[in-house]
């Protein structure tokens, strides 16, 4: 009794508040999986050493953590990452083992499928991560990674989905229940306000709580509520003064009283930094080692300081999942080839849906009668994008590039396809290269020699297919960006084709939002194609030839400059970064010097005002706002109708393809609170449909938007609060163009 009262008395002393059994069990969400097996997980537990307790609770090897073998409860395998199964390595440690079976699909990454606007699309990509997950013996996903894009330049820009909660939250559910629903579990990432990769080992979140509820965490919660979410992976940086992987308010207080979460927490690789606070905070394993959840973790029990029935609620948490994610059979495991048919499918329709026609005066959809040579330029109409930088990649079985896309979409056409690479990309260099002089002098005479033969073959064409933007080297984890540039002198080469031949598209190859300006006046036709998967070059084919209409839509925004977007104007990013700091995960670096003299505060100071609702707010014009996308056929909207309600309001409008194609729209809702009495975002997103029309077809759109969701978040009272009163509704098909516009009254 003197242990379990020494314990006791500091978890009382650091604020935490112990009813993980009681208050987990109490409020769980109504029909989660996860809850099925209580009585038989509580014998389990009754029968356990404190040893083989704690054995699970970290690292067995570099992608699993322990089961318990004696009762035939099979290890939890994970697979990385969001958007393809990464290839086999060598239990402990990052070496492939170069297996013939391990090639994955590659899926658009997350911005990409943003892009979609389409919670289905979302559900399909999840149910196939979890056949392939499934093919290779793997129990859960690392991904999807949620985070919102707070930053244009973010490092993990292209992994995420979009600036707006929202939207994200809609995707993380569809991603979520595709996974779930077919037998593999998700862990969301990177919980919370992970936003930028520079620092993110030691940075701290300064976050305001009504930017925190309102931005920050609903994509998180949104998975958690509505999808049953059976993981969750706690984020390297601070929130609040405290480690993501041992706050007890983000973990224990929000993630399981309020949300009732009743997955397993995790750690990013290394990002774990003690003992007895992790456990008591909420972490429920470390990864990728044992370091602080191992001997130390028995130890700090022996010792009185963390109670045993915190570690048994741990194991409850991994057994759990483990009980309701059936484990896959060895002898099934890695017997077929991991990228199937389906899967290549599934990759397909979210590219084909996530391409973004920025701008087209006429070139597009390419005219064969018309048209009879084509100069693709570009070294990204050839570069692969499943692997690249640092962090999740795919060994794909495939990957079609837009060159080839092309080439195949227009074999018997006699249309003739010649490419010229233009310009390549240097690699990273490594800090202190003595040869990086040199190396940089050596790429720049490359690359004038490229644009030399590049201008020569646009004189030629009839058309010029300009593919360009950025790769896996330049948008990478571990680094954000610098600028936003186009690298290797894109902006002067684009400037001279279309000095050469003014018939010129560009299709802009990215994850992250790049400056586009010398590119919009020198080009006719204007498209985003993101790192688009295994599928991605058919689908971008698919949309230059007209074989299908393009109807992505931006799922962030892409400013004039860098300096509009929030963070910068506000001068609270980047920060200074200490000359030698590394990083948590590329440099493996010393944590516990980290902890020690590693010290930074990433500033929130824009609050609400991310993405659009700054533009909108401040009045800055951007060159493509948030929610824009152009098709090949023309849609007019009409007829709104809004009718508040007891608990939501109903939006209805008439849809119509008045042009000359088949095609699909997404038509978004957006709510403004003109007469507050507290600040606010000039419009919010609140709700969003993408609808498919055949040419001439009118449809009734629509939507029911709870009156929850225009809540906001009252800090004074330190919870949800609806303020009554004036409202308008506007419909359209961007943030920018909302030709619908209705007055309402909100109250309850």
């Amino acid at each position: 009794m003197k242990h379990l009262s020494l314990a006791w008395t500091l978890l009382a002393a650091a604020g935490i508040t112990f009813s993980a059994c009681q208050s987990q069990q109490a409020s769980s969400p109504k029909g989660n999986p996860l809850m099925a097996h209580e009585d038989e997980i509580t014998e389990i537990i009754a029968g356990m050493s404190l040893e083989e307790k704690v054995n699970m609770l970290h690292a067995k090897h570099m992608f699993s953590s322990a089961g318990i073998e004696r009762l035939g409860i099979a290890d939890i395998e994970y697979a990385d990452g969001p958007f393809g199964i990464r290839e086999e390595m060598e239990p402990d440690s990052w070496m492939p083992l170069g297996w013939s079976t391990d090639s994955a699909t590659f899926f658009p990454t997350g911005s990409a499928l943003a892009a979609t606007w389409s919670e289905d699309m979302a559900y399909q990509y999840g149910k196939g991560m979890a056949a392939e997950a499934y093919l290779r013996g793997k129990d859960m996903i690392l991904g999807p990674a949620i985070n919102i894009q707070r930053l244009p330049t973010g490092g993990r820009t292209y992994e995420y989905l979009s600036e707006d909660p929202l939207l994200s939250g809609a995707l993380a559910v569809g991603y979520t229940q595709g996974a779930q629903d077919n037998g593999r579990a998700v862990c969301l990432k990177h919980y919370a306000v992970n936003s930028q990769e520079n620092m993110r080992g030691f940075i701290n979140s300064v976050v305001s709580e009504r930017a925190l509820r309102e931005i920050y965490l609903p994509p998180f919660e949104a998975a958690v509520r509505e999808a049953n979410a059976y993981g969750v992976m706690a984020a390297y940086n601070k929130v609040g003064g405290d480690w993501c992987s041992e706050n007890d308010r983000l973990l224990n207080k929000i993630l399981r009283d309020e949300w009732g979460f009743r997955g397993i927490v995790i750690s990013d690789w290394g990002g774990t930094h003690s003992t007895v606070k992790a456990a008591l905070g909420g972490l429920d394993v470390e990864m990728p080692s044992d370091r602080y959840f191992g001997q130390a973790l028995i130890d700090s029990v022996k010792a009185g300081v963390v109670p045993e029935e915190v570690i048994n609620q741990k194991v409850r948490n991994l057994l759990r999942v483990r009980l309701t994610v059936p484990a896959v059979p060895k002898e099934v495991a890695n017997k077929q080839m991991t990228s199937q048919p389906a899967q290549q499918q599934i990759a397909y329709e979210v590219a084909s849906r996530s391409i973004v026609l920025l701008k087209n005066e006429g070139l597009l959809p390419i005219d064969a009668q018309k048209v009879k040579t084509i100069a693709v330029i570009g070294d990204n109409a050839t570069r692969r994008m499943a692997q690249g930088g640092v962090g999740a990649g795919v060994k794909a079985l495939y990957e079609i590039t837009p060159l080839q896309g092309l080439q195949t979409a227009l074999e018997g056409t006699g249309i003739t396809v010649k490419h010229a690479q233009g310009y390549i990309v240097p690699g990273r260099m490594r800090r202190n290269d003595k040869n990086a002089a040199a190396k940089a002098k050596e790429v720049e005479a490359t690359n004038k020699k490229l644009a030399k033969e590049a201008v020569a073959l646009a004189k030629e064409a009839d058309l010029v297919i300009f593919v360009g933007g950025d790769n896996r080297e330049v948008e990478t984890e571990g680094s954000d960006r610098k600028d936003i540039d186009l690298p290797a002198g894109q902006n002067e080469l684009i400037q001279a084709i279309a000095q050469a031949n003014p018939n010129l598209v560009t299709v802009m190859v990215v994850g992250a939002p790049v400056d586009l300006r010398t590119v919009n006046d020198c080009t006719k036709s204007l498209l985003i194609s993101w790192f688009n998967g295994s599928e991605g070059g058919h689908a971008l084919a698919d949309v230059l030839t007209g074989e299908i209409s393009p109807s992505g839509k931006l799922p962030f925004t892409f400013p004039a400059k860098l300096d509009d977007s929030p963070a910068y104007s506000l001068g609270v990013y980047p920060q200074e970064q200490p000359a030698a700091s590394g990083d948590v995960f590329v440099n493996l670096v010393n944590r516990d010097k980290f902890r020690a003299e590693m010290k930074a505060d990433a500033d929130y100071a824009e609050g609400i005002l991310v993405g659009y609702r700054w533009y909108t707010t401040k009045q800055v014009k951007p060159l493509y706002p948030f929610g824009y996308g152009l098709s090949y056929t023309q849609f007019q909207y009409s007829d709104l109708q809004a009718k508040p309600g007891k608990d939501a309001i109903e939006v209805s409008f008439t849809l119509n393809n008045a042009g000359g194609m088949d095609a699909e729209e997404v038509a978004q809702v957006y709510i403004a609170r003109p007469q507050s009495a507290i600040e606010r975002p000039a419009i919010e997103l609140k709700g969003f449909k993408r609808i498919a029309l055949k040419k001439g077809e009118s449809q009734t759109v629509s939507l029911s938007i709870p009156l929850e969701k225009l809540r906001h978040w009252d800090e004074a009272q330190n919870g949800w609060a609806l303020e009554e009163g004036p409202a308008v509704v506007y419909v359209g098909c961007s943030s920018d163009n909302l030709p619908l516009k209705q007055n309402i009254n909100v109250a309850r």
